[in-house]
Parts: C-alpha cells; sequence; structure tokens
C-alpha cells in the first residue's frame, strides 16, 4: 500500500486533489485531514491498515494541492462538507466509509448527519466528530443539506451564458419581474446586460 496515484476534480474554482491507495475495485474509504494538513498526513497510517479497500485522502479547498477559493471567499465548515459530497459525486461513490482526523472528523460528522445513506462507516481520529443540540437537529439538516444539493445541482446545469436581442432580453426582464416598467427595464439592462457578438 506504499504506491499511491494522484487525482485532480474539476470544481467551479479550480479543482480538488486527492491521493489514492489500493484497488479502484476496493470498499472506498474517504480519507478527511486535519485543520491546516494536507492529504500526506495519512502517508504513514495508510500503509498499516488492511488492504483490498480503496482509500482516497483529500485536500480540502486551499490545503496541499487544492485549488484556493477566490480571494476574499471566506472558508466556511460547511463548504469542506461540500467539497466532501463534490469528491464522492465525482468518484460516484454511493456508499463509503469516512476516515477523519481532528477537523476531518468534524467535517466527516456532519457528512454523516446531513448524507446518512452514504456512509456506512464513520472512523475519528483525535475527534469528537459532530454535536448539534437535540432542538436544533430537524432544521438544520433539512436546511443545510437542501442549500448543499441545489449548489451541486446549479452547478451540474451551468451551461455558456444564453444571448439575447436586447428586445428579447428586456422582455425576458419584465417577465420575470412585473413590478418593472419596460422604461425600468431598459435602465436596469444598461448595465445589466453585456454585449456579445451573438447578442
Amino acid at each position: 500500500l506504499g504506491m499511491f496515484s494522484e487525482l485532480k476534480f474539476p470544481v467551479p474554482w479550480g479543482h480538488v486533489a486527492a491521493k489514492a491507495w489500493g484497488p479502484l475495485e476496493g470498499h472506498p474509504v474517504l480519507c478527511l485531514h486535519g485543520w491546516l494538513d494536507n492529504a500526506n498526513t495519512f502517508d504513514k497510517l495508510i500503509p498499516l491498515l488492511p488492504r483490498g479497500y480503496y482509500y482516497v485522502a483529500m485536500d480540502f479547498s486551499g490545503h496541499g494541492l487544492s485549488s484556493h477559493r477566490p480571494a476574499g471567499c471566506p472558508y466556511h465548515f460547511l463548504d469542506y462538507v461540500t467539497d466532501v459530497r463534490r469528491v464522492a459525486e465525482a468518484l460516484q461513490w454511493r456508499r463509503f466509509t469516512l476516515m477523519g482526523h481532528s477537523m476531518g472528523g468534524a467535517v466527516a460528522g456532519m457528512f454523516c448527519f446531513l448524507y446518512p445513506e452514504m456512509v456506512d462507516k464513520l472512523i475519528l481520529l483525535e475527534s469528537l466528530g459532530f454535536l448539534l443540540a437535540p432542538e436544533d437537529t430537524e432544521a438544520w439538516l433539512k436546511s443545510k443539506r437542501r442549500v448543499i444539493d441545489r449548489l451541486l445541482s446549479l452547478e451540474a446545469k451551468e451551461q455558456t451564458p444564453k444571448a439575447w436581442s436586447p428586445e428579447a432580453a428586456l422582455q425576458r426582464l419584465l417577465e420575470a419581474n412585473s413590478h418593472l416598467t419596460a422604461e425600468g427595464g431598459a435602465i436596469l439592462l444598461q448595465r445589466g446586460a453585456t454585449e456579445t457578438p451573438a447578442g
């Protein structure tokens, strides 16, 4: 298990990097590093673990070989959970084991809480996982999972922007905003639309 391969998954701001050990057909294990660490944190551990598993250690955004988020974008905890969801999707994993160290354990715990159907085992190293006050559980679960799912489905649909004639663009704007007058719409479009060769 000493040999590993490098992986790269595209995300809207660049890519998420990861390294993988073991046979591709092995049971999938996603390894999440701690605060300010990176995937190399698992280099000495993986060779000691059972063979026959496919271990993937990802670099969270802004760590290791993963792209940084754009300048001025904070790194929220939930964004790390979303990174995990993106990687699982890219690998087409329906159900896998999560192993998290320290902060990675908290991210893993939060992921399990939001997507219990995707995780068969949770392994925590120097981490408590994720704890919520019981009265917050239901609301948190619903809203946070919806946020991540919506974001990823929007990104999947992302195509090249449509081009319209100025008249058609105004028409669209007015249909979507019934309170706007044609004059008001035209004023907004001057600054809210970009002219391209196509329209």
